[in-house]
């Protein structure tokens, strides 16, 4: 008689994540000693140049990370690069591997098998004149990309490294006034809690916005039309409504943001549907909208939580970007 037992690991289903661009570095060093280390930057190594070598590993081992590691997904990378920069003070080399590409999943592991894959061939190539090797420091600088943004590792960067790689962050939307209108007969009238507003709330608070105006109606124009406008005149620059995008009869949200708006902001609506279809095909039925009404922008985005954390995620990026086009200012 056997007993099924379900597995005691599992590769993670990424299958729901959006892909966006990630990047990772990781960073280790090879210590030699003195001697060897003059060797090694000499390049005066018997079986030959250790630098060069490592650096072609270093490409070969990011690139072989899933081989070694069971549950890395393997992934199409876009860039590899690995440095080795000499450090005399320390008789040390520092070895840096930057991965990057455009997927679901992020590349840290295969940063961090770069490195090691560059700091085993130093090892490798110079143990013929210096037995008493030893590697240390191995650990991930930073990573950034999907909807979590920037990671640093909690011991820093030095000022060469945030100047060599200069890590990219979320555009910050500090002290910004924003307003979350939740669009829904029900949820008014107090038949079933909202959640699809506190995940917006909670998403523009994480980039820092100050989140004052918070905020259930019924569905229909004229109340949300009036509602915007005195929000415009209240100095708020974002407005995320939420509900009242679909087909149905009282799905009126647009029509809403339409009879107010300035101007009509095409390329983020349609962006908002085309990255939602990526998780269901039924974002395309939706009506999300997005316009100028004065110095504020509003968006109308789908009424289910998940829906309104999914658009959350493609918004992030873009919105400090967007207020400061609005405002004439520079922007990366």
């Amino acid at each position: 008689m056997t007993t099924q037992r379900d597995a005691a690991f599992y590769m993670a289903d990424i299958r729901s994540k959006r892909p966006t661009r990630r990047r990772a570095v990781a960073v280790g060093e090879f210590l030699p000693g003195p001697e060897a280390f003059a060797t090694v930057i000499e390049r005066r190594l018997p079986k030959g140049d250790a630098l060069v070598m490592a650096e072609i590993a270093g490409l070969q081992g990011a690139k072989m990370a899933s081989m070694l590691m069971p549950l890395c997904h393997p992934i199409s990378l876009e860039l590899v690069r690995v440095r080795c920069v000499p450090v005399p003070e320390r008789h040390a080399i520092r070895v840096y591997c930057e991965c990057a590409l455009e997927a679901r999943t992020g590349v840290e592991m295969e940063a961090l098998a770069g490195v090691n894959a560059a700091l085993l061939t130093l090892y490798d190539l110079t143990k013929p004149v210096e037995p008493a090797l030893a590697i240390s420091g191995i650990r991930l600088l930073f990573k950034e990309g999907g909807k979590k943004g920037l990671w640093v590792h909690p011991d820093g960067m030095d000022e060469d490294e945030r100047g060599h790689y200069q890590p990219r962050d979320l555009a910050r939307l500090d002290g910004v006034p924003c307003a979350v209108i939740t669009l829904s007969d029900r949820a008014s009238a107090g038949e079933y809690e909202d959640r699809s507003g506190p995940v917006l709330v909670a998403g523009l608070r994480k980039l820092g916005a100050d989140v004052d105006d918070i905020e259930v109606l019924p569905d229909g124009i004229d109340p949300l039309a009036e509602r915007l406008r005195a929000l415009a005149q209240q100095g708020v620059r974002l407005c995320v409504c939420t509900g009242g995008t679909g087909l149905g009869p009282r799905d009126v949200t647009p029509e809403a943001l339409r009879l107010v708006a300035d101007r009509s902001v095409h390329g983020l609506a349609e962006m908002i549907r085309s990255e939602s279809a990526k998780h269901t095909p039924l974002a395309w039925l939706s009506r999300a909208e997005v316009v100028q009404l004065g110095a504020m922008l509003v968006f109308a985005l789908p009424g289910s939580p998940r829906a309104a954390q999914q658009c959350m995620d493609i918004l992030a990026p873009l919105l400090g970007h967007a207020l400061a086009m609005l405002d004439g200012r520079p922007h990366a």
